[in-house]
């Protein structure tokens, strides 16, 4: 497999916008030339046999169902509110907006 190249580096810098020294060129070409050799290891490792995974261990989902229960009204939720507003919390302006 090829090694990946300065100019290689060099293209997806400018791609990133990143401004790129000549010794970081090198660096990183020897960095992506390795990464990319790990993924091609793995690649060949994974056998049409082997069935994806996105855990090693079985899971299953332990959320209980969703009933519908009786909930607080707006009043009594805002009970303790030190400001509310259209049956809402008010609280300070952060952002500057409207």
């Amino acid at each position: 497999m090829p090694g990946i190249t300065r100019e290689e580096v060099a293209h997806l810098g400018r791609l990133s916008r990143l401004e790129l020294k000549d010794e970081e060129l090198d660096h990183f070409a020897g960095q992506l030339d390795a990464i990319i050799g790990a993924v091609a290891r793995v690649a060949e490792v994974a056998g049409e046999d082997v069935p994806p995974t996105s855990h090693p261990l079985p899971l299953t989902n332990v959320m209980r169902p969703d009933v519908v229960r009786p909930s607080l009204t707006p009043r009594q939720a805002l009970s303790g509110a030190p400001a509310q507003e259209q049956q809402r919390f008010k609280v300070p302006q952060i952002l500057g907006e409207d």
